[in-house]
């Protein structure tokens, strides 16, 4: 039986690899922990990107078994579930006069943004040496990983939209 490391680091592959994520994400949760005007005819481009980068990964890859489809529907109905609770975790105000709506992450929004990049490296290692056990491969588990991320910013947008509407509409009704 193949040995299996959590977090093992691909050969070749400097710590840099792990550093330039780290950093980014971090200037992200930086960026979310302060209060921020939202623009919600702005809230439709980040899922539109990242459902592009995603066709475009499927597309350079063959059709992904049983097993691999299989896992790729519980990513996204997983990144769904946890973007929905990410959007509802979040805090909205609105301005009564302009109807400008803020918005501010929670930090427990944020953790889970940084739990998601820890969970993906560190089974990194157990799915590419369990992938042919698994009838697996790095390619499929990797796509999953990429669904759940459309899951979790697709839905986080989506609520984020019916939320924010709502709210202004309600402002606008107080004002009548």
């Amino acid at each position: 039986m193949p040995q299996v490391t959590l977090g093992a680091m691909p050969p070749g592959a400097g710590y840099w690899t792990y550093l330039i994520p780290l950093i980014v994400l971090g200037v992200v949760i930086l960026r979310n922990a302060r209060a921020r005007k939202l623009r919600m005819e702005r809230l439709w481009i980040s899922p539109a990107i990242i459902m592009v980068m995603a066709i475009l990964a499927f597309s350079q890859n063959p059709p992904p078994g049983p097993i691999g489809l299989a896992l790729d529907i519980v990513a996204v109905g997983l990144g769904a579930l946890l973007g929905w609770w990410r959007g509802r975790a979040s805090t909205f105000t609105v301005d009564p006069e302009t109807h400008v709506v803020t918005s501010r992450v929670s930090p427990f929004g944020m953790l889970l943004i940084l739990g998601i990049f820890g969970l993906r490296y560190l089974l990194r290692g157990a799915v590419s040496g369990e992938s042919s056990m698994l009838h697996l491969s790095a390619a499929e588990a990797t796509d999953s990983f990429l669904l759940l991320a459309v899951g979790v910013v697709s839905a986080q947008r989506l609520e984020w939209w019916i939320r924010a509407r709502r709210m202004v509409a309600e402002a606008r009704a107080a004002i009548s």
